[in-house]
């Protein structure tokens, strides 16, 4: 019975997460502006997502590119920062290494309204105009933490003595970083790329108080705007249908590699 009732439970909670998505995916394909009032099936939502033929059509568009510029350059640069930043915590002792670990999470747990306002009090401060730069920056700040976080394991698994091996027949500590830890730490940083470029992808508080009134707006701040305006651009159901498959697709590739990678290195 209790097998049962946890196999139940389960079900009920991926339920709850993915029936949205699903009822979303329904819906892109028909023409209904109304979100729930199915008048056929039809494939027009996807053709106007691609052929520009929607109200905002442009205001959409170029919204989804800044948000896929501004995630992949904020993750690539994270993801650097956070591979360097967790070497370096993971080669700290005692308290010095439980500190940085600690303000390591603490941007993680606080609220993301809380880390907005502070950056955009800090480039008012500092004089900065915000816009594109002070956006990328913001997200390279708070994507950075998630990148250590999933860096940090690998570093605790590898063997401590292949890196100073390195050094010890002749390596640069730059090369013995390039040709022995960096494919060590290959799959947390390829996890914590994906972590980071996620992260901002579904950013809206810290891109909304860093963007400033240049109009810049990533897909998050265009929806709160046309839902202010009383309803969501149709094409939306479609373009978020597309972004959830291509991010489950993208998870099952990168978990196949990684069962092929354990499954290689078990023989």
């Amino acid at each position: 019975m209790k097998k049962v009732l946890a196999k139940a439970y389960l079900y009920f909670l991926l339920a709850l997460l993915y029936a949205p998505l699903l009822f979303i995916a329904i819906f892109s394909f028909t023409e209904s502006r109304v979100l729930g009032s199915w008048t056929g099936f039809s494939t027009k939502l996807y053709a106007n997502l691609f052929t520009g033929g929607m109200n905002g059509g442009s205001a959409l568009t170029s919204a989804v590119i800044n948000t896929i510029l501004i995630a992949l350059i904020a993750a690539a640069v994270s993801t650097l920062l956070g591979t360097v930043a967790a070497i370096g915590i993971h080669n700290l002792k005692g308290r010095k290494k439980q500190t940085m670990q600690l303000l390591n999470n603490i941007p993680m747990i606080n609220p993301d309204i809380i880390t907005g306002v502070s950056l955009f009090l800090l480039f008012v401060f500092l004089k900065v105009s915000q816009g594109y730069a002070t956006v990328v920056l913001a997200h390279i700040t708070f994507c950075t933490p998630y990148v250590v976080l999933s860096v940090l394991p690998k570093l605790s698994q590898m063997n401590p003595n292949i890196y100073e091996a390195a050094l010890d027949l002749g390596a640069t500590p730059a090369k013995a970083l390039w040709k022995v830890l960096v494919p060590e730490l290959r799959p947390g940083m390829v996890s914590g790329f994906i972590l980071a470029f996620t992260m901002s992808l579904d950013d809206f508080a810290v891109t909304f108080f860093t963007r400033g009134t240049i109009g810049l707006d990533t897909l998050s701040t265009y929806i709160y705007a046309d839902a202010r305006k009383g309803g969501l651009t149709p094409e939306l159901r479609p373009l978020m249908t597309l972004i959830f498959l291509i991010v489950l697709i993208l998870l099952i590739v990168i978990n196949v590699r990684q069962e092929k990678t354990k499954k290689k290195y078990s023989k």
